[in-house]
């Protein structure tokens, strides 16, 4: 039986970086490049730690942004982002044809690498845009504006730019607490950091107030005779109700 080659990697976007980099640079083909916590051990697998290098990882991220494309990026972004457990191996092979083809990768979605790699980044796609009206921020004590998330995907970084400029001069959080990270703004900038699912948060009396006055608006504006629950499923899924005011 052939050996299967496994490259392992940190979990983070410049280790996967690094593993693509190591596995042109060492003339290998892994078959599989995954991050440390999604390994599932095989007899039959030789398995290669990759250490994360940061300018190994530039130079693959300037070779995909210059031999391939932008778009390329995004979609190799946007799947490492899926946390799917085969993300990297489906991106390996997608830069691997892109590196041959070059521009044009994104037109032969008759490919298995190149279909498989836009189907996840639509989904992550997607989500990203339904995110943005589906975030609901309340205001703790402090002045600090609250919104709580647990979306598919590891979105928040991506949602950050768009509230950063819709509430330039608010100090907010947006927390994953699927994944135990938080967006966090101070009115300058924007970083994303570890923040604890369980952490307690204390919230003004006014907002809770305004929370009560949110529900019972939204109650108010619907018209009974055109509630349409399922239509109301497909644009708002019932997965995110939970972080939604005027469905408490």
């Amino acid at each position: 039986m052939m050996e299967h080659l496994i490259y392992i990697y940190d979990g983070s976007f410049e280790g996967l970086l690094t593993a693509i980099y190591e596995a042109y640079y060492r003339r290998e083909q892994p078959d599989s490049i995954v991050s440390g916590q999604a390994l599932q051990k095989d007899l039959f697998s030789r398995e290669v730690i990759i250490k994360t290098d940061p300018e190994k990882a530039d130079k693959v991220y300037h070779s995909i942004r210059q031999k391939i494309s932008q778009s390329a990026l995004r979609h190799v972004y946007y799947v490492y982002l899926s946390g799917m457990e085969q993300s990297g191996t489906y991106i390996y092979k997608y830069l691997r044809l892109g590196w041959k083809i070059g521009k044009d990768i994104d037109r032969y979605l008759s490919l298995d690498e190149v279909l498989q790699v836009h189907n996840i980044s639509r989904k992550v796609g997607n989500e990203k845009h339904r995110m943005l009206g589906l975030v609901r921020f309340r205001c703790l004590q402090g002045n600090i504006y609250y919104a709580s998330i647990e979306p598919d995907y590891n979105i928040v970084g991506l949602i950050a730019p768009h509230f950063a400029k819709r509430l330039s001069d608010q100090k907010w959080v947006i927390h994953d607490l699927k994944r135990n990270l938080a967006a966090m703004y101070n009115t300058k900038e924007w970083i994303i950091a570890e923040l604890d699912a369980n952490i307690r948060v204390a919230f003004e009396k006014e907002e809770r107030d305004f929370q009560q006055l949110w529900k019972q608006y939204f109650q108010s504006i619907a018209i009974k005779d055109r509630i349409n629950p399922h239509l109301q499923k497909s644009n708002m899924p019932m997965k995110y109700w939970k972080h939604l005011i005027e469905k408490w």
